[in-house]
């Protein structure tokens, strides 16, 4: 077949015709699948079942230095908590605090504290209208924290190698750019690791806004698929020897190494940062889930048992990230009608379709039976500017699922370019 926008009348009508045709196959075949979240499959979380047995008698229940993790207090996390996720995200113990499940929350927290009582300087509410820079497409939980705060959402390209930085450092010189999102390691979505000039980049940026932050959510730095793993330069180290130390904050979490719902996070930050997170922290909470500490530490003794779990890991995604783009090059390779990414890592495939062709795509896809991340959901107030781009989140589905529902993703892809291009 040659490319959609080569195909004359007649010819489009009759393909056309024919995917329609193909479509209304999979409307009559009752498939029920949701891949709207990149959600860990059931095989993936048996391989943490051994966290329900770390724990096995009262007598476990002590942390290496004494505590008993079932008390009060060690507001900063156990040591050697802080030593797993120090590992996990390749910094120091001593710049680790360690968190509830969810690293979203550290993020929201350290945002309200911002909003509310400042970072060093008067708190954001104060200022004026306080702006954030959103690479994009990027995490809609992120853009979610920033419009339930109340800060307006300034879209920049994301590029081969990370956000277009000369973009980021045009408007950095607005002291009421605050901060910038960063999924810098196979991001969400687009699978894109930053390079080491886009790292040291964003290093050695001078804001204008002292208060200025990048929030720098690695969540997917130890999630390599396959073979191949990408490298990420150290954000923290890049920002001291730029003589920012206190410019980035680091978060990251099990939730996609353990149990989602019941997993650990931590927070990485320069002295400055830390002290900011404890002031807030000792007025905030008596200390985390120490016991689920102990539970992680006992199953991870060290980075290597860490590492090695995550192989498993990668050895129950990788065939299935290998079934979505085999089936998306067999199927649209050549037509003209959608792009897509080929991360390493991460979680998700970004595709883009036609310009004004996501919408109709994902609405196909749900009306057949498959659920997808809404088209938009990737940029600032869910409005992506082409309605092109599309998150593929195979991690949930069997094998078997999953091509089924990239079949009918295909069909739908081609079915919404040639209603628009028939309808031109």
């Amino acid at each position: 077949m040659k490319p959609y926008l080569q195909l004359d009348k007649n010819e489009l009508a009759a393909e056309l015709a024919a995917v329609k045709e193909k479509y209304d196959k999979f409307c009559s075949m009752n498939l029920k699948l949701d891949m709207s979240r990149g959600k860990p499959s059931p095989s993936q979380l048996d391989l943490s079942n051994a966290l329900l047995d770390a724990l096995p008698s009262s007598e476990s229940h002590n942390a290496s230095d004494g505590t008993d993790t079932r008390n009060y207090g060690v507001l900063e996390g156990l040591p050697e908590a802080r030593q797993l996720m120090a590992s996990m995200m390749g910094v120091r113990p001593e710049q680790v605090i360690v968190g509830g499940n969810s690293s979203l929350n550290l993020m929201f927290d350290f945002l309200i504290q911002a909003m509310a009582k400042g970072l060093g300087d008067r708190p954001w509410l104060l200022q004026g209208q306080v702006k954030f820079i959103c690479p994009s497409p990027g995490y809609d939980r992120h853009f979610g924290i920033c419009e339930y705060l109340g800060i307006e959402m300034i879209p920049v390209a994301m590029l081969a190698d990370g956000p277009d930085m000369d973009e980021v450092e045009r408007l950095i010189t607005d002291p009421l750019v605050k901060g910038m999102w960063c999924v810098p390691k196979y991001s969400n979505p687009q699978g894109i690791t930053y390079s080491d000039e886009t790292v040291r980049r964003i290093a050695a940026m001078r804001p204008a806004a002292g208060d200025f932050r990048v929030m720098w959510d690695n969540a997917y730095c130890i999630h390599r698929v396959g073979r191949e793993d990408d490298s990420l330069l150290n954000i923290l180290d890049e920002c001291a020897a730029a003589g920012n130390p206190d410019l980035a904050v680091m978060f990251a979490s099990t939730s996609k190494v353990t149990f989602p719902g019941a997993g650990i996070s931590a927070v990485a930050a320069g002295e400055g940062n830390l002290k900011l997170i404890r002031q807030r922290m000792q007025k905030q909470t008596i200390g985390y889930d120490k016991v689920n500490q102990l539970r992680h530490v006992r199953m991870f003794p060290d980075s290597d048992a860490l590492l090695r779990h995550m192989e498993k890991n990668s050895e129950i995604l990788e065939p299935k990230f290998k079934t979505v783009l085999e089936i998306l090059s067999r199927e649209l390779d050549g037509l003209g009608v959608a792009s897509w990414t080929e991360p390493n890592g991460g979680y998700f495939v970004s595709v883009d379709t036609l310009p004004q062709c996501a919408s109709r795509t994902v609405t196909l896809c749900r009306e057949a039976g498959v659920v997808l991340t809404g088209a938009g959901a990737t940029y600032p107030y869910g409005k992506d500017p082409l309605d092109s781009n599309i998150r593929i989140a195979p991690s949930y589905p069997t094998v078997e699922e999953l091509a089924a529902a990239m079949e009918l993703f295909v069909t739908a892809v081609k079915l919404s370019a040639l209603e628009m291009l028939s309808a031109q």
